[in-house]
């Protein structure tokens, strides 16, 4: 024991966060190599959605005058991007959870 080096802030944060998951009954189970290419399938076409969604934004604000039209146009913005992130990350538990 005395040839063990001191643990980091980080590693002992991690020993907390494992036994406080185990305390839970969390199990933490290793993503297959198929699941790691979906989320990442996932995650990069919800990536090209939201880029796109941005530049269709910027068009539109740079042809809006009007404060109350460029209101509408951030909050419909912010609403898609919410959605694109939900829709991400419900698909990515998906596949999370999905053993087979």
């Amino acid at each position: 024991m005395a040839d063990e080096a001191p643990k980091s802030a980080y590693e002992l944060a991690m020993e907390r966060l494992r036994k406080k998951d185990a305390d839970a009954g969390v199990e933490n189970t290793p993503l297959t190599d198929k699941q790691r290419a979906e989320i990442a399938e996932v995650r990069n076409f919800y990536e090209a959605k939201m880029a796109e969604r941005e530049v269709l934004h910027h068009s539109t604000l740079r042809r809006t005058v009007e404060a109350e039209a460029r209101t509408v146009i951030e909050q419909e913005y912010r609403r898609d991007r919410e959605r694109f992130v939900s829709d991400r990350d419900s698909k990515i538990e998906r596949i999370r959870r999905d053993t087979a």
